[in-house]
């Protein structure tokens, strides 16, 4: 039986959040609207039109919610600021009730013998910078900078562990060229524009957190996804490799000073030429303390000549009769085995932190209990092959389950439960789910 000592005394356990899908309050405190308040506003954007307010009401009940990460054994709670509460127009006058309450959240943390890591960015971009161009527009960098500066000088003390951006290519890919997530924009005219912008973000993100805070533990995730060809015919393994250059490369190897992978893909060549970006690769590059990984699902995808630019296509798990999850992402530990290895193999990531991975399913609470084997199993198998990886030598120091409770998963609104506790969104209680108390046995063994 696999069990949290397995790993050593010194590896990090947590749970990962994020302030817009859980801190409610929106319109409240002094907090000014982000692209995920406006985005939401219109119909037809979520499932079943779900608003983001209230989410689980965690600005009043974070006392309570880090009471339960205490209670259920973990060491360390992940969370992020919220830009547009710190500076509700994105820059100029800074919100003194916004840094309170992150005061107060740290301090409860730090109280109850919990470990902080706070993340800069997790997609909640002020509205006033997108009517600005947002992440496609020049001026972005400058009004991020100043925001890390802001947070690391309010909170260095207290805090020392930092990820400067969550998941560049999802917020870039969703909210940049596929339009699905906020601020809806299409295309590559947006969508490379919002890249540059984003890789030199994390650098210098990472640049003013080296200065400004001491004894910083600094980092950045990406989400990540075996890509696997779906034959080993010549076009679908080509396909894959671009699949590969998007998901997985395109904003890791200019942290590494390596700049975008151009050589593999003739798409991201003209961007370089294009937007000069040879020009900026040192302010691209950052050596990190850790990667964060962030993995979910592999990708079988295969050549189609009809799909613009990628020319390729995925191939569902249900239709390949894999086991998968509510929201149709295939489960399959040994491929989260094969990415992190992927990343582990650059010269220059020596540290690595699973900063989120878990599984929603359809749960129902009833007679004030949530039975979700189904979860229990799935984080079995995915623990198995993280100790794998340890016992491989690779140097994985830590992992945090998404998510404490279930919130506001981005376009599936409340549809999708990814929660250790099951959040009841009318009357915000709580209920710890089987799994929940499953980790919490887990990690006292």
């Amino acid at each position: 039986m696999i069990k949290a000592s397995n790993f050593g005394q010194d590896f990090l356990w947590g749970v990962a959040t994020a302030a817009a899908q859980i801190e409610g309050t929106a319109t409240q405190y002094g907090k000014g609207p982000s692209i995920w308040d406006t985005f939401t506003a219109k119909n037809g954007k979520i499932k079943k039109n779900h608003k983001l307010d209230p989410a689980c009401d965690f600005y009043h009940r974070y006392a309570e919610d880090v009471a339960l990460v205490k209670h259920l054994g973990f060491k360390v709670f992940r969370f992020s600021i919220a830009w547009s509460r710190i500076l509700p127009g994105g820059r100029g006058e800074v919100n003194q009730e916004g840094i309170r309450f992150y005061h107060n959240l740290i301090d409860e943390c730090l109280i109850n013998g919990i470990i902080p890591y706070v993340t800069l960015y997790h997609w909640d971009l002020p509205q006033a910078l997108e009517d600005e161009g947002g992440w496609t527009s020049f001026s972005i960098n400058a009004a991020f900078n100043a925001f890390v500066s802001i947070c690391a000088l309010a909170y260095g003390d207290k805090v020392k562990n930092w990820i400067v951006l969550n998941e560049p290519f999802g917020y870039t890919s969703l909210g940049y060229m596929l339009g699905i997530h906020a601020p809806g924009k299409t295309g590559l005219s947006n969508f490379f524009p919002a890249v540059l912008h984003t890789a030199l973000a994390q650098a210098e993100g990472g640049k003013i957190l080296r200065a400004e805070v001491a004894n910083a533990n600094i980092g950045t995730t990406y989400s990540c996804s075996e890509i696997i060809p779906y034959t080993d015919s010549d076009n679908d393994v080509l396909a894959a490799k671009r699949i590969d250059c998007l998901m997985n490369r395109l904003f890791v190897e200019p942290t590494l000073g390596m700049g975008f992978p151009t050589a593999d893909w003739d798409v991201l060549e003209k961007f370089q030429i294009e937007y000069g970006t040879w020009r900026l690769q040192e302010r691209m590059k950052f050596d990190f303390d850790f990667i964060g990984l962030q993995n979910y699902f592999p990708l079988t995808v295969k050549y189609n000549a009809f799909i613009p630019v990628i020319q390729a296509w995925e191939v569902k798990a249900k239709s390949r009769k894999k086991p998968h999850t509510a929201m149709g992402w295939e489960i399959n530990a040994d491929s989260f085995y094969n990415i992190v290895k992927q990343f582990a193999a650059y010269p220059d990531i020596n540290n690595i932190i699973i900063t989120e991975n878990g599984a929603a399913y359809h749960d129902k609470l009833d007679d004030k209990r949530v039975e979700d084997p189904e979860r229990i199993e799935y984080f079995k198998l995915y623990l198995a092959a993280l100790l794998k990886l340890k016992n491989d030598g690779i140097k994985v120091t830590g992992y945090m389950a998404w998510t404490l409770m279930d919130n506001f998963e981005w376009a599936e609104g409340f549809t999708a439960r990814f929660g250790l506790v099951y959040n009841d969104f009318k009357t915000q209680e709580r209920t710890i789910k089987d799994s929940g108390y499953w980790w919490k046995e887990f990690l006292t063994i």
